[in-house]
């Protein structure tokens, strides 16, 4: 944990002013009632407290972004105690549901979740709903089950259905995670993400530096969750994001140990480590997949780490590092694989990336998020 003390202090030093962000432009929506999803889309979150926006643009064919529109998402961002480039430390903040096409995302500061319909990249603001905890910081969607992770007051999660473009919450699919609530910094006692397997038979979340664990909730038929998660604990690799691989399996984005696992999930919710690679960076805390790629962002060092895998994620090579704006925090890839999107939160700016064939990142160009600063959660098409 001294390192990640020594990256707040080393983040907080380098702060500077966000770039002043051009006025918000009110993008049309045309009411079609039956949403066509995303398509040739980057979608940003800003999470101000002051009021948080979703930033949309226009992926044009050769990965050159074109801002599109901002939406209001009538909640509040928030701001963990410690974080500088990351305010809600966190992956999955914002989240896309393809079999609804709905974006949701989280509004920290108002203890919500909004729901748009996704058109392109035009959205529609169709609810705001109770997040059932403090803090939301990350949302997970498989087929027609939603789950919320709260950070704060020892964190939770709940459980929601998707029912005519909406949330539906299920008061009985709240649990508590029982982490402690006083731990400090929050930024990195806070837990980091919620997501199911492959398969949406289990439900992982990952602790930081507040217990440095996996849970890992069973869920039966329904979408219900165990009463308590299998915890398996990760001494120091403080684990922070993840994506699946596979049915049963995870990449795993270690901020403790600065490196990227491999993990499988096993029936009974334990946790084994296959293979492990060392970023050789700082604050390797997000993660993102594309075809046999992984790429990790290191927010202590600005770069973008991708590393190579094999035999079903057993071999994990790494690529090299790509430098960034200040403070890599969450990424994504486009629909086609062929381009990558990452937030750098000191100043609020997106940094874009051409994914070459052998794993190597181009730089295209970047734009500034207005009021992007600290801001965390984004999604590609």
């Amino acid at each position: 944990m001294q390192k990640i003390t020594r990256l707040a202090v080393a983040l907080a030093t380098a702060l500077t002013t966000a770039a002043a962000g051009a006025p918000s432009a009110a993008a049309a929506y045309d009411g079609d009632s039956h949403p066509h999803g995303g398509h040739h889309a980057v979608f940003v979150q800003t999470d101000n407290p002051a009021g948080n926006q979703v930033v949309a643009y226009h992926r044009a064919d050769d990965g050159q972004l074109t801002p599109a529109g901002s939406y209001d998402t009538n909640g509040l961002g928030g701001v963990l105690d410690g974080s500088v480039a990351d305010h809600l430390a966190s992956q999955g903040s914002l989240t896309y549901d393809p079999r609804h096409a709905l974006l949701y995302a989280v509004n920290a500061g108002s203890d919500t979740v909004s729901v748009f319909s996704v058109d392109g990249d035009r959205l529609a603001l169709q609810q705001v709903i109770g997040s059932g905890g403090r803090f939301p910081v990350s949302v997970a969607v498989h087929d027609d089950t939603v789950y919320v992770l709260n950070a704060l007051d020892g964190g939770s999660i709940q459980g929601f259905t998707v029912k005519d473009g909406c949330l539906e919450a299920q008061q009985a699919w709240h649990r508590p995670l029982g982490l402690d609530p006083d731990a400090t910094p929050q930024f990195t006692h806070t837990p980091g993400q919620v997501g199911f397997t492959g398969d949406g038979s289990q439900l992982v979340v990952t602790t930081k530096a507040n217990g440095s664990s996996l849970l890992v909730f069973a869920l039966d038929r329904d979408g219900a969750p165990a009463d308590t998660p299998v915890t398996t604990s990760l001494p120091g690799a403080v684990p922070f994001a993840f994506v699946p691989n596979g049915r049963h399996g995870l990449f795993l984005a270690e901020a403790g140990t600065n490196a990227v696992a491999t993990f499988t999930i096993h029936r009974d919710g334990t946790a084994t480590q296959e293979a492990s690679a060392a970023t050789g960076q700082a604050a390797t805390c997000w993660i993102v997949a594309v075809r046999d790629l992984l790429y990790a962002s290191n927010a202590g060092s600005s770069t973008l780490t991708g590393v190579r895998t094999a035999d079903r994620g057993r071999q994990l090579t790494v690529l090299g590092n790509t430098p960034t704006d200040p403070g890599t925090v969450d990424a994504a890839v486009s629909a086609d694989g062929h381009y990558l999107y990452a937030q750098t939160g000191v100043n609020g700016i997106l940094d874009a990336f051409a994914v070459n064939d052998d794993g190597s990142l181009t730089a295209l160009g970047t734009e500034t998020v207005p009021e992007g600063a600290g801001g965390e959660g984004i999604v590609a098409f």
